[in-house]
């Protein structure tokens, strides 16, 4: 589960999902199908005096910034360090997909299924959310599919619990305090209850993963109750909420988040990058078309996305990309929001094929990638085994350097020619 606004922790720029840090919504790395790592970290052990002293010692802070004592109270009843909890925030940094089996689990037969039946069970109700902030609603629903498996999985961990165990334990102790208060705020508002403010460990709740902070600044009461209530089982809330997210984000009505397309034989590879806009006339132009063959309809300025390089799909994204790309950062989780929602309305399955059998990079080797193009003077940028912006363009400029496509991809053949 994450949010963009419930953002999740997952960043995927296009070369395998790889957990990192915080997002705007919620958080998890790219959401729904559910990932493991494989490299298991320490969990440090505490004492629940220890825990309880830091309780009394935050609950100052909190009447500091307007908490009252009776919500601090109900908040704090039974509340326990929680060591799952760390456990699940120390072991996801290693973990690697790639993002054809990402998609494969984003719209599988069965997400597809339950979607088509989701939306005709809401159809009111998705309908009048469309209307009213002029968002599609196919998007909203791939959204909730992919957060929640449209309400299945909502996570049924104590929010207040699960905050305070990370707040507490320190590692990103600033940013959990900020949801902890955050939450606070909500319990005092009225908008629910501590005994319903369940979610995921990382504090993302409801139907589709709003951290706290991003619920304050964006949830909506679509019931017209005077709650905005995510928690519940009807979806009505939740799912105005996202559509009232991704419209304060600047959504446009009319417009597609991409369209997946073919490449001309010749293509400049260096060409596809998200700052290289074009008209999508302008890209047919240079033979950039639909899957169909004809032109790409004109729907607003466009770029060139490759998320397996050279050998797989080519999609050509327009702005509405980067709006669901400020739900979730991981380009897999927007392709996956988009592709779903395509697949919703009746659409086909991406139609190139990927380079399944491809063995990735470890995050290891992604860092001793960096490292190398940072000693070759291609890469002005920190090591992290994050395969960002700047990372592809230093893999395409070392790849011109040596005459070979320079498509940006992190692959094994890659390092042959870096060692």
């Amino acid at each position: 589960m994450t949010c963009k606004i419930a953002l999740a922790f997952g960043v995927l720029f296009g070369f395998g999902v790889q957990a990192s840090s915080a997002q705007p919504v919620g958080y998890t790395a790219p959401h729904s199908p559910s990932m493991e790592t494989s490299l298991l970290q320490p969990v440090s052990t505490t004492t629940n005096a220890e825990f309880s002293r830091w309780i009394d010692a935050f609950k100052a802070r909190a009447a500091r910034e307007g908490i009252s004592q009776t919500v601090l109270n109900r908040a704090f009843s039974g509340v326990k360090y929680n060591a799952d909890v760390i456990a699940k925030d120390r072991n996801q940094s290693e973990f690697t997909k790639q993002i054809w089996d990402y998609l494969d689990s984003a719209a599988s037969p069965t997400r597809v299924k339950n979607g088509k039946a989701a939306i005709r069970k809401h159809a009111a109700l998705l309908n009048g959310i469309e209307a009213r902030f002029g968002v599609d609603k196919y998007v909203v629903a791939a959204i909730w599919g992919l957060e929640s498996a449209y309400g299945a999985t909502r996570g049924d961990i104590p929010i207040i619990e699960a905050l305070a165990t990370l707040a507490y334990d320190g590692r990103r102790g600033r940013f959990f305090e900020a949801q902890l208060i955050a939450a606070l705020q909500i319990l005092q508002s009225g908008d629910t209850t501590p005994r319903n403010m369940t979610g995921s460990w990382a504090g993302a709740m409801g139907h589709t993963q709003f951290i706290p902070t991003s619920f304050l600044a964006f949830a909506v009461d679509g019931d017209g109750d005077g709650k905005r209530d995510i928690w519940s089982n009807d979806p009505t809330d939740a799912l105005a909420s996202t559509a009232a997210y991704l419209a304060r984000h600047g959504w446009n009505k009319g417009q597609p988040w991409g369209v997946e397309v073919r490449l001309p034989s010749g293509f400049d590879y260096s060409s596809a990058r998200r700052d290289n806009m074009r008209n999508p006339s302008d890209w047919a132009a240079i033979g950039v078309v639909g899957v169909d063959g004809k032109p790409v309809p004109n729907y607003g300025r466009a770029s060139i996305l490759l998320p397996a390089g050279a050998q797989g799909a080519a999609f050509m994204i327009f702005d509405n990309f980067a709006v669901i790309e400020r739900y979730n950062k991981a380009d897999a989780y927007v392709i996956g929001v988009g592709h779903l929602s395509d697949r919703l309305k009746g659409g086909d399955p991406i139609q190139a094929s990927w380079p399944r059998g491809y063995a990735p990079l470890s995050f290891n080797e992604k860092k001793k990638m960096q490292r190398i193009l940072k000693r070759k003077g291609f890469l002005d940028d920190k090591v992290d085994g994050i395969i960002g912006p700047n990372t592809i363009n230093a893999i395409r400029d070392f790849q011109r350097s040596i005459g070979v496509t320079p498509d940006g991809y992190p692959s094994q053949t890659l390092m042959g020619h870096l060692r």
